[in-house]
């Protein structure tokens, strides 16, 4: 049996991701990135869950690591939104499947102020952390790609949480 044919492949392995839909009134917090290409895209704050993490634990620990954000910051306890299950292909080695978690993170007042504005991630290099108003989300290349331009941000909408529609190499492309 060769490498090839003994290596695991595409979507072999699952991953947990924990995000952050990090809300400040009608804006919401954004990682702009620029690729080698020239492509820009943008990714809600958050990112793997450790093995053995409790998912609340993930949750402040990426927050904490990329926007500077502490539990006492918040107007309101994180509530669950979306979930969205993702096997798409990438450039690299095979990619996991990845459940993407994403939570709703409502700030205090002035914290925004005082959070980080770039993040720095050894994988994939510095992003500017750009705030913009939800309904201004809805044509950028976001990943995941939740439907955050169809929230009513700034009232509690009173919706409960939703499983978004799979994604895959079928209605996304990665950037």
């Amino acid at each position: 049996m060769s490498a090839d044919e003994s290596a695991p492949g595409a979507f072999h392995r699952i991953k947990i991701r924990v995000a952050g839909l990090v809300v400040d009134g009608r804006d919401v917090a954004l990682i702009r990135r620029t690729n080698a290409r020239g492509a820009t895209h943008y990714s809600l704050p958050g990112g793997n869950v450790e093995p053995a993490e409790p998912l609340p634990d993930a949750l402040w620990r990426e927050l904490r690591e990329e926007l500077g954000l502490a539990p006492e910051d918040l107007a309101e306890a994180p509530r669950f939104m979306w979930l969205m299950d993702a096997m798409v292909s990438r450039p690299g080695s095979a990619p996991p499947r990845k459940l993407h978690l994403v939570y709703r993170v409502r700030l205090g007042p002035g914290v925004r102020a005082e959070l980080r504005t770039f993040e720095d991630d050894d994988a994939v290099g510095r992003g500017d952390v750009v705030w913009l108003p939800f309904e201004q989300t809805r044509d950028l290349a976001l990943f995941p790609p939740v439907p955050i331009a169809d929230l009513g941000l700034a009232e509690d909408t009173g919706t409960g949480p939703a499983l978004l529609p799979p994604l895959d190499d079928t209605n996304y492309e990665w950037v």
